[in-house]
């Protein structure tokens, strides 16, 4: 079979005025080189699309474990994809799937270490770009959930939050409530992910609603959004609980800011008083957990214990409009390109 000698890729082309939209973007057919010395050709099924990419774009915080995104460059991610040639003698061989952070393309050439292998046996190949691992480090490596806490996780319509309420049950949360943007969304979390309780917080203030919802307080809290809920969430804390911060939704979300803050109110007399410990979680501290979260992630996939929702979008000339909808609330899980 003759490989392909172009490529379609997604680039950035104009600095975003406030949340990126589809004008700053273009889909390019550019030349793709034959596979040189250890190389692997992958043809992209799908990948994701991630708030993530909001800092990237905007050029916000600092000490990010990927880099910022200026017009001209690429845009990249998590893909899930097809090895059309690798290495004679190498792990790989046309037909295996493979995971890598080449998306927002149709073709991806890099050397064969950046490419992970699928099991063939894996049920939902899909689920593997889920990011959805930060949750699960922040639950078992950073809050370290124990059988019978009460759970909060903010931002749970996500990609992250809305497979994190379900780690959280299986871990032993004895309750678990989430936050949500939207009034619909909460209907889904509670009615289809198991949340006990779903609270939108511009329907009146969360700390009401954090007290009706969690009357004798929290134990752990998975912190997908900063700012304003997490001050909330410090309030309704109980003696020794335990913050995981994974995210900043709460400032990528935001039209007048970088993507790269979330500032947050907090009462430092409430964390000492009452021993909470607030932890950033980052996978970089936690090189051990890929491997790890694969693992529960199949078995649990297997056993119909766990489910990974997304929102299917088709074709890649659709996923700038994709990323600008992420933004402005249309999402329900993870975003997912399938080319």
């Amino acid at each position: 079979m003759a490989l392909p000698t172009t490529a379609r890729v997604v680039r950035l082309t104009a600095e975003p005025a406030g949340l990126p939209a589809p004008e700053d973007f273009t889909v390019a057919e550019e030349p793709l080189p034959a596979p040189g010395a250890g190389e692997v050709l992958v043809r992209n099924r799908s990948f994701l699309v991630f708030p993530g990419l909001r800092t990237l774009i905007g050029g916000g915080g600092s000490g990010l474990p990927l880099p910022h995104l200026t017009p001209g460059d690429a845009l990249f991610g998590p893909a899930l994809g097809e090895v059309l040639a690798a290495p004679q003698g190498g792990p790989l061989h046309p037909g295996d799937l493979v995971t890598h952070m080449y998306g927002w393309r149709d073709h991806a050439l890099a050397d064969a270490g950046h490419f992970t292998p699928v099991p063939a046996d894996f049920p939902e190949p899909t689920a593997l770009l889920s990011v959805a691992a930060a949750g699960y480090g922040g639950l078992t490596r950073g809050a370290g959930v124990r059988p019978g806490d009460v759970v909060l996780v903010t931002g749970a319509a996500g990609g992250v939050g809305t497979v994190s309420g379900q780690v959280a049950r299986l871990l032993g949360a004895s309750r678990v409530i989430g936050t949500t943007r939207s009034p619909a969304k909460a209907k889904r979390l509670t009615a289809e992910l198991g949340y006990d309780a779903a609270l939108v917080p511009g329907e009146r203030p969360l700390a009401e609603q954090l007290a009706g919802a969690a009357p004798d307080g929290i134990d752990v809290v998975l912190d997908l959004v900063g700012g304003e809920q997490l001050t909330a969430a410090v309030d309704a804390a109980r003696r020794g609980a335990r913050f995981a911060l994974v995210g900043a939704l709460d400032g990528q979300f935001a039209p007048d800011r970088r993507g790269g803050d979330a500032p947050a109110v907090i009462d430092s007399f409430r964390v000492v008083t009452l021993g909470l410990t607030l932890s950033g979680y980052t996978h970089l501290d936690h090189p051990d957990l890929g491997a790890e979260w694969r693992e529960r992630l199949g078995a649990w996939l297997r056993a119909g214990e766990l489910t990974v929702p997304w929102n299917p979008v088709a074709g890649i000339d659709r996923a700038p409009a994709a990323l600008t909808e992420l933004f402005t609330g249309g999402t329900y899980g993870m975003t997912i390109v399938e080319l």
